[in-house]
């Protein structure tokens, strides 16, 4: 039957599992998801135990669906939602809360007050993130200060923090190991990614406890064994990383230029910048890439907080579309936009803009408009957040961008891909394996257990499916790019500040 590396990818609306050949290869995938909590508007939280229980879940049923067992698995490597915010008991495993999803707004006065007392530059400095409700330090200290008795249970090392791959490694091996990875530690904004440790001058800040953080690893190191619990035969769980760090390795960015985009929940560019840092200019993220032997890589990051949510809004909210396959359809039934322009802010905007008082807005409506005209302005405004993004990237980086590797959900849509390689001016390629998140940390543990050789020979395995080349007269193309940074400012404009 031959040997496979289990890759567990807890995302933001379901947990999936995938086992990968020595090739490369997908043997088989398992996905289930779950519920989506919120308390008030702008709050996001997840049941921690439903997590754990669809993610357990699906590891069995990807197995059963292979026809294989578990002394089949040579390692186990797990990628998750990042910043997502867990606190649980160390000795019951239990968690004092439903964890705060990385969407979620309901941090942002705190992050204003630290905001007006000029602490901004120095977190920015330190972290390579922007002061924002996104992150989890301000996620922790308002569970600490919320939670009835959370903040004198955590001085006295009673509570754990972690990140999802942390609450996931924690359960698979019964609570014996308490760790993160690099790429995970750099979303916290308690982390130095200079000195590669938790930095006591944001933990002063943020009042956050020492006590309470797990121990930093690299993306690519066996860590532990799975408990008996897990299954019968101990299996080494030995790579880690971040969604989107994991979908760069996926996607064989190693090359320092390379850039890629995960079209899912949200949307996230990175670009390898190789062993130094770069500090944006243009309000982007500067965060640890990868870890791999010993050797950091640093990466630029621009985050859309709604890419294909904006269609599962379409679906569910509206009633437009009966599934998230139809939006492609229903859009092409017609030319253009008809003048509609949609800023899917649900929770604010993200890079480069950073302005969590924006709201969405559709504009642009006649009598004429149409829900065709809706979902062609929907799927046109998730490649206009994209392409702000990397024109932001480009001035960073002070080159230009020659390609754009895509992988996620939304890249099967032609239409959305051909649009958003117009708006871009450069070639927008789409591999074979789209599934880049789940393989990236596939491929980050099979290194470690020497399942695969080097980064060499995982380069060789990535395969363009198609190429989507730009086609749009550059003055149509300028004249829709005017006119989103219109509805932009719009969206900017509705809801007071602070």
């Amino acid at each position: 039957m031959g040997k496979f590396i289990l890759a567990l990818d807890q995302g933001t609306t379901s947990s999936r599992a995938m086992l990968v050949t020595q090739e490369g290869g997908v043997k088989a995938i398992a996905q289930k998801a779950f519920r989506q909590i919120f308390p008030s508007p702008g709050w996001v939280e997840h049941d921690p135990k439903e997590i754990w229980a669809t993610q357990a879940s699906v590891a069995a049923e990807v197995m059963a669906r292979a026809g294989v067992n578990f002394t089949d698995v040579v390692a186990i490597g797990i990628t998750n939602q990042r910043e997502t915010t867990i606190l649980w008991d160390r000795k019951t495993g239990k968690p004092i809360m439903n964890a705060i999803v990385w969407q979620d707004r309901r941090t942002t006065s705190i992050c204003q007050q630290m905001k007006s007392k000029g602490l901004e530059p120095l977190i920015q400095q330190k972290t390579g993130l922007l002061l924002d409700p996104y992150f989890s330090a301000s996620k922790i200290h308002w569970i600490l200060n919320e939670v009835p008795g959370a903040r004198e249970r955590a001085e006295k090392g009673e509570l754990a923090f972690g990140n999802v791959d942390s609450w996931l490694v924690w359960k698979l091996t019964e609570g014996a190991k308490h760790i993160t990875d690099v790429t995970n530690a750099s979303r916290t904004m308690l982390f130095n990614i200079h000195t590669e440790d938790w930095d006591e001058e944001l933990l002063k800040v943020w009042d956050i406890p020492r006590e309470i953080l797990p121990k930093v690893c690299e993306c690519s190191e066996v860590y532990a064994e799975t408990s008996k619990s897990f299954s019968a035969t101990p299996i080494p769980i030995s790579g880690i990383a971040g969604d989107q760090q994991a979908a760069l390795f996926g996607q064989a960015c190693f090359k320092s230029g390379m850039v890629k985009t995960t079209y899912g929940t949200g949307c996230f560019m990175l670009m390898n910048t190789g062993s130094k840092p770069v500090l944006s200019q243009n309000k982007l993220l500067t965060t640890i890439a990868y870890k791999v032997g010993g050797k950091t890589h640093y990466a630029l990051e621009g985050s859309v907080f709604i890419g294909g949510a904006v269609v599962q809004w379409l679906r569910d909210g509206l009633g437009i579309v009966k599934s998230s396959s139809e939006i492609e359809k229903l859009a092409e039934s017609i030319p253009d936009n008809n003048g509609i322009y949609f800023v899917p802010a649900f929770t604010g905007l993200g890079a480069p803009y950073w302005d969590p008082y924006a709201r969405g807005l559709i504009l642009g409506l006649t009598r004429g408009s149409t829900s065709a005209h809706i979902a062609r302005a929907a799927l046109e405004g998730i490649a206009y957040q994209v392409t702000d993004v990397l024109k932001a990237m480009e001035s960073d980086a002070s080159m230009k961008i020659q390609q754009l590797r895509v992988d996620g959900g939304a890249v099967q849509n032609n239409l959305l891909m051909q649009f958003q390689s117009d708006m871009l001016g450069v070639s927008t390629v789409r591999p074979q394996m789209t599934e880049s998140t789940a393989l990236g940390a596939a491929f980050l543990a099979g290194l470690a257990v020497k399942f695969w050789k080097d980064e060499e020979e995982i380069a060789r395995y990535w395969k363009a499916d198609r190429e989507f080349l730009p086609q749009m007269p550059q003055e149509k193309v300028s004249k829709l790019r005017r006119n989103w940074a219109k509805a932009i400012k719009c969206a900017q404009l509705w809801e007071d500040r602070e």
